[in-house]
């Protein structure tokens, strides 16, 4: 990228290589309602995506059950780090919502790597939609060292697996809607496609997944996910839906902000934190923003108050039986020098003197590269996302500086280096910079 200004989604370019829907897709999903009184299972209902989702669901007439084990508060516990916002326990979370929204949510605390305990849920929940989210969710993190990398793959993989058998034993007719990562495609010089690609090779043709790269195990975990989904999908005549999640920022959606005891959390480390967060956390204190090496990684970036709507409308427009639908969910795309600069111009408002240092990369990836990516999907079904630039100061910026004091210098910069993992328990400084 080359100025300021976001790149929107990726139009369709002409060439042998197109973007299509899948092979059993046909037309979408007939429903088109608003979804009040739709049983929704959201699993990992007591994270960043999950609880924000959970909320704006129950605020419209739908059923919510939260499936949750609480190890993402074991994380922060265990490494020594904390949300920059303050978060209630997701008891008194759901006990707020109840008087603040008059809507109850019904809290299931387990794992669902445990069959007894999610046979059990769906048994007595009897979900129409299931919404996973609930997988160990950062790449450094699955890069600490072995027992990390080998956690994440189980947690990730095992549940889903889990999930799947019981939406096939279960409530067969269970649309299962995914949450799955940009990064499984990692960064090809060719355009990314939503899902599926057309290719012509010796004179013949055929659809096929788009091509995955995963750039950590925690990317991996999500790449054998999708590749179970689509087996269990044409297997078992089971309706799924992946979305494949670009970065998400802000804090602020219309239930969050209800109460305090609703407020979402914000994770500024080097290992949850995403590039974004962490640079608006720099700024508030006046630490220069950590550029990974040359700063021209691109990456697709959303609004949480887009997430919420696009998985209801993933809901609401549910894929057809045997098949795995995709969609890319990201509304634009930037690089991080780009998102420097933002923060640069949208911090100087605030009379914030930003400064810039590019640091060591610790991932392995491609600093400079061509990115262009489809998202249209959500788009047609009536995604009105909302900009980066417009929301900025309103969704992060505020929240920094009104929390800056909570903020631990040691952790907002990089701790974990792709190259140094090693089967050496490290996960009792792998939060802090050396």
């Amino acid at each position: 990228m080359t100025s300021l200004e976001s790149r929107p989604c990726a139009m369709s370019r002409g060439s042998a290589v197109q973007a299509v829907v899948s092979p059993s897709q046909g037309e979408m999903g007939t429903a088109h309602s608003s979804g009040a009184g739709t049983r929704v299972m959201i699993i990992g209902g007591d994270g960043y995506c999950g609880w924000a989702t959970a909320l704006h669901l129950s605020a419209r007439g739908y059923k919510v059950a939260i499936v949750d084990n609480l190890v993402r508060r074991t994380f922060d516990l265990q490494l020594g780090m904390d949300t920059l916002t303050p978060i209630s326990s997701i008891h008194e979370r759901v006990k707020k919502w109840a008087e603040v929204s008059g809507n109850h949510i019904d809290l299931m605390v387990g794992d669902i790597c445990e069959w007894d305990f999610l046979e059990q849920s769906m048994e007595s929940f009897r979900p129409e939609a299931v919404v996973h989210f609930g997988e160990q969710r950062s790449a450094p993190y699955s890069m600490i060292d072995r027992t990390r990398a080998v956690y994440t793959q189980q947690n990730n993989v095992i549940g889903t697996i889990n999930v799947l058998y019981a939406i096939k034993e279960i409530c067969p007719d269970c649309h299962l809607v995914k949450l799955g990562t940009m990064g499984e495609y990692g960064t090809p010089n060719i355009d990314i496609e939503e899902g599926y690609i057309t290719i012509e090779h010796n004179g013949r043709t055929d659809t096929l997944p788009y091509p995955k790269q995963g750039g950590s195990f925690y990317h991996l975990s999500k790449v054998h996910d999708s590749h179970n989904i689509f087996f269990a999908s044409k297997a078992w005549d089971i309706a799924c839906t992946d979305l494949n999640q670009g970065v998400v920022y802000g804090v602020r959606t219309e239930e969050t902000m209800a109460d305090p005891a609703l407020i979402n959390r914000y994770d500024y480390d080097g290992i949850f934190g995403t590039a974004l967060n962490r640079f608006v956390v720099q700024a508030a204190v006046g630490h220069p923003l950590t550029v990974y090496g040359k700063g021209g990684q691109t990456r697709g970036f959303l609004d949480i108050r887009d997430t919420v709507r696009c998985v209801q409308i993933a809901i609401d427009n549910p894929a057809n039986k045997g098949e795995m639908r995709v969609f890319n969910q990201f509304t634009e795309q930037f690089s991080v020098n780009d998102l420097t600069k933002i923060i640069s111009t949208e911090g100087a408002k605030l009379g914030l003197d930003v400064n810039i240092v590019s640091v060591p990369n610790p991932r392995v990836e491609k600093e400079e590269h061509y990115y262009n990516a489809k998202c249209t999907k959500l788009r047609d079904l009536g995604l009105e996302p909302h900009l980066l630039s417009d929301g900025l100061i309103d969704s992060l910026l505020t929240f920094a500086l009104e929390h800056k004091d909570r903020v631990n210098m040691d952790l907002i910069k990089p701790a974990v280096n792709w190259k140094k993992s090693g089967v050496v328990d490290a996960m009792t400084n792998a939060a802090v910079s050396k």
